[in-house]
C-alpha cells in the first residue's frame, strides 16, 4: 500500500462533474498481417496476461476517511479484467475522424473510483484493416511518460503470436478499516507544519532568484499566467467531448529545425501557432494578443524512470498568433521559451510537487468547485489558453498481438476555461497529433487536422526546405 503524492492526489481534487481528469493513449494497429487474422480473443486474452504482470493495472484508490490526507494506493482484491476491457465496433472502413468521435464519447464519461482507475478500448472496423488499442487511464496515475511507458508494457519489439498463460493470479490486498486510515493518516500529517515553512523558504528563494533575472533581462515581458487573450474555446466547459488526429513527419519538424537554428519542441510549438492562427482567423476570432500556451516539462530524474506516477512541471509559452509571417512566428517562439525554460530552471523544477505535497485536499476540491459552478472562467481572463503536451515515443516498430503499430496518440484532459487540449506523441518517424476539445465550445475538432501539415508546409517552405513562395506571411507551393 502506497500513499499518492500531493501532486497525483491534486488531479483527483481537480475533478469535476464536467472536468474530467483522465488521459488517454491510442495505438492505431494493422491487423492485416495478424497470423490467424484478427481475433478479439487473442487480444482480450493479451491484455489478461499483461496487466496481471504490472502491478500498475490492479491498484485502486482507498480514500481517507474526512480527506485529512492523500489517498492510498492498493492492490485491489477485487480485481477482474472484464470490468476494465471494452470492445466496439465502428462502421466499416471507419476513418481516423469517426475513430475520434467515438473516442471523444469515452473520454467524455468518468472512471469508476471502486476499481483500478483504467479501461482499455479495442476498436474495430478501421480502414484498411485497422484497429485501434484505446487506454484510458487517470491523470491521478500517470503523467504523459509514465503513462507512455504503462501503455508500452502491452507491446512487443517484434511480432510474437504466442501469449504467455497467468497461472497464478494476485490475491490483492485487504483494505484496511478506517480507525487504521485515520491513524496513519495523522501520523503522516504530523511533520506538516515544518515542510510548509521550509516550502515557504524555497519559494521565496526561487521567486527572488526569478526577479533577479528579470531586472537583468531587457527582452520583452514574456508570457505567464493570467496574461492570456479570451477566445470562443476559453469559457465555462461542458461534460462532451470530441477528438481529432493529424500525422506529420518528423524528418519535416527536424529539417525545419536545423534550417533555423531551433529545437523540435519550437517547431512543434510554431507548428500550432500557425494552426491555430488560421482556425481562428477562419472562426472571426483572431485576438490582437497572441494565445498562451502551457507547455508540461518532465522533471522525471534517472532513478524514478520505472515509477508509475507524476513527475512533471510546466511552463508558460506564447504561440506567436498574432505574428503573420511564419519565420518571426518561430523566432518569436523560440526566443520566449528559451527565457520560459531559464526562468522554470531558477524557480526550481521540483517546487509545483512540494506545494502539491502540503496542500488540504478538502478545501482545494471545494475552491475548484466552487470555480467550476460559478461561471467565472466566462468573466476572469484564462490562465492559459491551451495545453500543448510533447511526448518523446520509440524509434523503433512495436507489435501488439501480432498486429504491426502504425501511429500512437497520447491525449490530456479538457480544463475549465480551457477547453483545447493539444497532445503529440513521435513514434519511428511519424508525429501523432490528438486535438481534445470541449464540443460545446469547439464545434468541429476535425477542423483543426488539415491545418497542422498547412502550418507545417508554411514552415517548411519560410526556411527554404521546400520551394515555395513566400509573401507578407502567405506560403504557397511554388509551381
Amino acid at each position: 500500500m502506497e500513499r499518492l503524492s500531493g501532486l497525483d492526489a491534486s488531479f483527483l481534487y481537480l475533478e469535476t462533474n464536467t472536468m474530467l481528469m483522465h488521459v488517454a493513449f491510442i495505438a492505431v494497429c494493422d491487423a492485416k498481417d495478424m497470423p490467424g487474422g484478427y481475433s478479439f480473443r487473442r487480444i482480450y486474452d493479451l491484455i489478461d496476461s499483461r496487466t496481471q504482470i504490472e502491478p500498475a493495472f490492479r491498484r485502486r484508490l482507498v480514500e481517507i476517511p474526512f480527506n485529512l490526507h492523500h489517498p492510498l494506493w492498493a492492490d485491489d482484491p477485487e480485481f477482474n479484467i472484464t470490468d476494465h476491457v471494452h470492445q466496439f465496433t465502428l462502421p466499416e472502413n471507419a476513418t481516423r475522424r469517426d475513430l475520434g468521435r467515438k473516442i471523444g464519447r469515452i473520454m467524455s464519461r468518468p472512471l469508476d473510483r471502486t476499481r483500478p482507475l483504467w479501461e482499455l478500448w479495442v476498436l474495430e472496423g478501421l480502414e484498411e484493416g485497422q484497429f485501434a488499442l484505446m487506454m484510458k487511464i487517470h491523470h491521478s496515475a500517470v503523467d504523459g511518460v509514465s503513462g507512455t511507458d504503462l501503455m508500452g508494457t502491452l507491446f512487443d519489439k517484434n511480432a510474437v503470436t504466442s501469449i504467455t498463460p497467468v497461472n497464478l493470479r494476485a490475491k490483492g490486498e485487504p483494505i484496511p478499516e478506517r480507525k487504521a486510515l485515520l491513524s496513519k493518516a495523522l501520523r503522516s500529517r504530523l511533520g506538516g507544519p515544518r515542510r510548509l515553512l521550509k516550502l515557504c523558504g524555497e519559494t521565496l528563494e526561487g521567486g527572488a532568484a526569478l526577479v533577479k533575472r528579470r531586472i537583468k533581462d531587457v527582452a520583452p515581458e514574456r508570457s505567464g499566467p493570467m496574461n492570456a487573450p479570451r477566445t470562443h474555446f476559453n469559457r465555462t466547459i461542458g461534460s462532451n467531448r470530441d477528438v481529432a488526429f493529424a500525422e506529420v513527419s518528423l524528418a519535416d519538424i527536424k529539417a525545419v529545425k536545423n534550417a533555423t537554428g531551433s529545437t523540435v519542441n519550437d517547431v512543434v510549438l510554431g507548428i500550432c501557432g500557425g494552426a491555430l492562427r488560421q482556425y481562428l482567423l477562419a472562426n472571426d476570432d483572431l485576438p490582437e494578443k497572441s494565445l498562451v500556451s502551457m507547455v508540461p516539462i518532465s522533471v522525471r530524474k534517472d532513478s524514478k524512470k520505472t515509477e508509475t506516477n507524476n513527475q512533471v512541471s510546466g511552463m508558460w509559452a506564447t504561440l506567436a498568433t498574432h505574428v503573420a509571417d511564419p519565420l518571426e512566428r518561430l523566432a518569436l517562439i523560440q526566443k520566449e521559451t528559451k527565457g520560459a525554460k531559464e526562468a522554470h530552471d531558477a524557480v526550481g523544477a521540483d517546487l509545483l510537487q512540494n506545494w502539491a505535497e502540503v496542500n488540504a485536499p478538502a478545501a482545494f476540491n471545494l475552491a475548484v468547485r466552487m470555480y467550476s459552478s460559478s461561471g467565472l472562467a466566462d468573466v476572469l481572463a484564462p490562465v492559459h489558453n491551451t495545453i500543448i503536451s510533447n511526448v518523446p515515443g520509440p524509434r523503433e516498430a512495436l507489435y501488439f498481438g501480432g498486429a504491426k503499430i502504425n501511429t500512437l496518440y497520447p491525449l490530456g484532459p479538457v480544463m475549465e476555461a480551457v477547453g483545447l487540449n493539444i497532445s503529440l506523441a513521435s513514434y519511428q518517424d511519424c508525429v501523432g497529433f490528438a486535438f481534445h476539445v470541449d464540443s460545446d465550445l469547439v464545434k468541429d475538432a476535425g477542423q483543426l487536422t488539415g491545418l497542422v501539415k498547412e502550418a507545417l508546409h508554411e514552415l517548411q517552405v519560410a526556411a527554404g526546405v521546400v520551394p515555395g513562395i513566400v509573401s507578407k506571411g502567405k506560403v504557397s507551393r511554388a509551381s
